[in-house]
């Protein structure tokens, strides 16, 4: 059984949810990132290309990907792909705890797990445009 891998529409989707910058920078973190939010290896500096930070988004999608094809929940590639950006965005570890993990598991009705996604769109106690753009669009593709 071939591992599911996140379609094009989710690659177009990360790249406008995401700043792509082709030269290193510190995230608010503090950590060196580069391309969309690579950090592994980055050192102060280094430049990349277009090309490059596409490979490298593929590639930081990987175990993300290996994750939620793990999990078995996923009938359609809409919903695989709104949860791989979603555990992408969040982290595995906050999908795993989440009631929105609890309802794809229990069957819930659409609408129930579509309004779990726009849950998750804080910073702190701060609701983020740009959070609620990303989860609005989970929750569409969900449908898909």
């Amino acid at each position: 059984n071939r591992q599911r891998k996140a379609s094009s529409t989710l690659i177009t989707a990360i790249k406008g949810f995401e700043t792509c910058r082709l030269t290193a920078y510190r995230c608010p973190a503090g950590v060196w990132t580069i391309g969309y939010g690579h950090t592994l290896g980055v050192k102060a500096g280094q430049h990349i290309t277009q090309q490059q930070a596409d490979s490298l988004l593929r590639g930081d999608l990987l175990p993300t990907e290996k994750y939620i094809d793990s999990l078995g929940v996923c009938k359609t590639q809409g919903q695989f792909d709104a949860l791989v950006d979603f555990a992408f965005n969040l982290g595995c570890g906050s999908l795993s705890r989440s009631t929105l993990l609890q309802y794809i598991i229990r069957g819930k009705p659409t609408a129930a797990i579509q309004a779990e996604f726009l849950k998750w769109n804080r910073s702190g106690k701060n609701i983020l445009n740009g959070l609620t753009k990303r989860r609005q669009w989970e929750a569409r593709r969900w449908e898909e």
